[in-house]
């Protein structure tokens, strides 16, 4: 039987414990064994990929608009899929066919772990690599329903494709360095070998994967009900607000959303398992790095910033809010400053004055700027004579077992990549110099944003390959544009796309590649698979939200929209305020001689020395291996995802981080081994049902509950300023 044929694996002679993987939890969840007979390019993969690609990337970009977004992941249709495929392997003809020399069948065999992994990577690539959809989206939702400005159907599709495919080239050409090579373990893809194994695999124990998997699933379906609709507060338990009920600073200590939330915490897993991820697959080692970042943020930095220092006014403003404001305190009124071109009218804003920043949002972009700077420096002082070995590597050096298993099938020739880089380069000079007044984004700069975006592929990629936590270009792209192009909102948010996007779908690309290398899925059919579903997708994609933008009256207008609309696209408000604040406004006016916050470029400086410090350190006493376990980017960048990310997912994500990957792994390691990955891909999996569930049975008839447990997480006063003479309505006057 094909589909069981993991249960009677075929063990390569050469095998040994020689070649074995060097990394232990690669070890106990890949399977050392590989059957090159299964088929991959079966009807029933082509018809459940596409399928999958075209379903998640309709659902994804339709629900993005709405006031509850809701995210359909990959992990959804790999459950609903198995069935399906099961099913079409019983009642589809077994019929051989003929066209030419060529011969195939509708029904080849039951129906396979490999066609099952490369539906699921068609239906990633729906779900826009985890992201929900493609993020050029947003460009186009911005200039169209914020800036009211036009742009062609022609200039948005390609902006969405080139900017998906783009990093595809580069990610091909370093794939032999970052998935060949055993350290290279992407912890993120283990879950997804556990999940196969599990519903694929025949299990003799009592207790198999199959059996946990369903059980775990159906108890994340049951009770996602309670924090997702009946008991909302479950999702931020801030007790110490509830024995405060009138204090400001008791709220602002112990606010789980808008404070420093200590003692918050959640009983529900899209908290946990938000912005960071699900905190079962993250390395214990990784674990303590995003610790150590975050207790000296939210516990040291803080408080003493906030109440010691007032750096900045701080008591002007609430300690956590990623808003702007004005000198008073009240929130920013960025739409007086834009003129009819869309560019920062100078008289306007010398009216309204500078733009402040919280104290955490300041820091925030100050410990960011450090976090993207110590990734190079990092990786060249500790990866470095890695990364050297592995350039003058040759075939006949020793490799791992998978590697070894994977050189069995014909690899993808190197032109294939060549040739995706420069056809995605032709066409996007092509949108920058003939469609320049549409996207605002010189040629030059699309160069620029693809030099940054291949120069930080390789340290961000070794980061997440061994830690599983990706800083990102974000805000570094955001700042080089911002200075040499500034009052050009849409260029700068084009020039992000470009130079973070495409860096992060090539560290997409490869994670999938480590997936497929795991499951020994043939090189040549994951090329197409990813290339096909990430074209359909863009497509889709712009599609859906082309007919949005000029169908739904008003829409992203809240002010203008009906009552109770749910049109309101909060994701795409988020991407419209960066665009303000470093496009519109620029950083010289935030952050340079213009800006209240010039200090915070000192954080380069000390996130470029930070890993030499630690680096010699480590030489200078090499028996204390900790040391080397101390990772800069993952601790600076701990935080990096805050705001939107509260301290309440934090805390959470630690806890259960610890609970999984320090005690379970090291004193229950059969357990963690056999059901941890199984355990994170079922809660995923059952919080994605109950969701769907909820939001077509509930959310879109507006049936809602009304109760205290319904109204959040019941801390009024977290985010009120505490300085003299400010008011904010709702807050106690000081």
């Amino acid at each position: 039987m094909a589909a069981l044929e993991l249960q009677k694996p075929v063990i390569d002679e050469e095998e040994g414990d020689n070649d074995e993987s060097p990394v232990e939890e690669v070890r106990l969840t890949v399977p050392n064994h590989d059957d090159p007979s299964l088929p991959v390019w079966t009807f029933r993969m082509w018809f459940l990929g596409l399928f999958s690609c075209v379903l998640l990337s309709f659902l994804n970009t339709f629900f993005g608009y709405r006031t509850q977004p809701l995210m359909i992941s990959m992990i959804s249709i790999q459950v609903v899929t198995l069935p399906i495929g099961k099913m079409m392997a019983r009642v589809l003809p077994d019929k051989k066919f003929r066209v030419g020399s060529f011969e195939f069948s509708l029904n080849p065999g039951p129906f396979n772990v490999k066609e099952h992994v490369l539906i699921s990577m068609f239906a990633n690539a729906g779900a826009g690599y985890g992201s929900g959809t493609a993020y050029a989206v947003g460009i186009v939702d911005i200039i169209k329903a914020f800036y009211k400005r036009n742009i062609s159907f022609l200039a948005s599709w390609l902006l969405v494709i080139t900017t998906q495919v783009l990093g595809y080239g580069w990610a091909g050409i370093m794939r032999r360095l970052l998935v060949e090579p055993a350290q290279m373990w992407w912890p993120s893809s283990l879950l997804q070998v556990s999940l196969f194994r599990a519903l694929h695999e025949k299990d003799t124990q009592r207790m198999s994967r199959g059996k946990f998997f369903l059980i775990a699933f159906l108890c994340s379906f049951a009770w996602y009900i309670f924090p997702g609709y009946l008991f909302p507060t479950l999702s931020a338990i801030s007790w110490v607000c509830w024995v405060f009920p009138k204090s400001v600073t008791a709220q602002q200590i112990g606010s789980g959303m808008s404070g420093l939330g200590l003692g918050a915490f959640a009983l529900d897993w899209s908290v946990i398992a938000s912005y960071l991820g699900s905190p079962l697959i993250s390395p214990f080692f990784a674990i303590v790095n995003v610790i150590v970042g975050y207790v000296l943020v939210m516990y040291m930095f803080i408080p003493i910033a906030y109440w010691g220092v007032n750096m900045y006014d701080a008591k002007k403003f609430p300690i956590f809010s990623s808003d702007l404001f004005d000198s008073k305190g009240q929130l920013y009124n960025t739409s007086a400053i834009v003129n009819d071109e869309f560019e920062l009218d100078i008289p306007s804003y010398g009216r309204e004055g500078r733009v402040y920043l919280s104290t955490f949002f300041s820091l925030t972009y100050g410990i960011g700027f450090a976090a993207i700077v110590s990734t190079l420096t990092h990786v060249a002082l500790f990866n470095g004579k890695g990364i050297l070995q592995q350039l003058r590597a040759s075939a006949s050096d020793k490799v791992d077992i998978h590697t070894r298993l994977m050189r069995k099938y014909k690899d993808i020739p190197s032109w294939w990549f060549h040739s995706l880089l420069i056809g995605s380069l032709a066409l996007s000079l092509v949108l920058c110099i003939f469609m320049k007044d549409q996207v605002q984004m010189p040629w030059w700069g699309l160069l620029l944003a693809s030099v940054m975006a291949i120069t930080f592929t390789v340290p961000v990629s070794i980061i997440t390959a061994t830690t599983n936590q990706t800083p990102g270009l974000n805000i570094i792209t955001e700042y080089l544009m911002g200075v040499l192009l500034p009052g050009r909102p849409i260029a700068n948010v084009c020039f992000k796309t470009y130079g973070y996007i495409s860096m992060s779908q090539a560290i997409t690309f490869l994670n999938d590649f480590k997936l497929g290398h795991y499951m020994k899925i043939p090189p040549r059919s994951m090329f197409l698979v990813q290339f096909i579903g990430t074209i359909i997708a863009g497509t889709v994609n712009v599609s859906v939200a082309w007919y949005l933008l000029t169908t739904v009256e008003n829409i992203c207008q809240k002010e203008l929209l009906p009552p109770n609309s749910p049109w309101t696209c909060p994701g795409d408000r988020v991407f419209f305020d960066a665009s303000v604040i470093w496009g519109l406004v620029g950083p010289r006016r935030i952050f340079g001689n213009l800006g209240n916050y010039p200090e915070l470029n000192w954080f380069f400086l000390f996130g470029a020395l930070g890993p030499l410090i630690v680096w010699i350190l480590h030489k200078a006493f090499p028996n204390q291996k900790w040391i080397s376990q101390i990772n800069l980017p993952v601790l600076l960048g701990s935080t990096a995802a805050m705001p939107p990310a509260t301290s309440v997912n934090f805390n959470c994500w630690i806890i259960i981080g610890v609970i999984f990957n320090y005690f379970v792994f090291k004193y229950r390691k059969s357990w963690w081994q056999r059901y941890n990955y199984v355990l994170s891909a079922a809660l995923d999996a059952g919080l994605a049902f109950m969701g769907v569930l909820l939001y077509f049975t509930l959310s879109m008839n507006d049936i809602s509950i009304s109760w205290w447990g319904s109204n959040g997480e019941n801390c009024p006063l977290a985010s009120c300023p505490t300085a003299e003479g400010v008011e904010v309505e709702g807050c106690p006057a000081f």
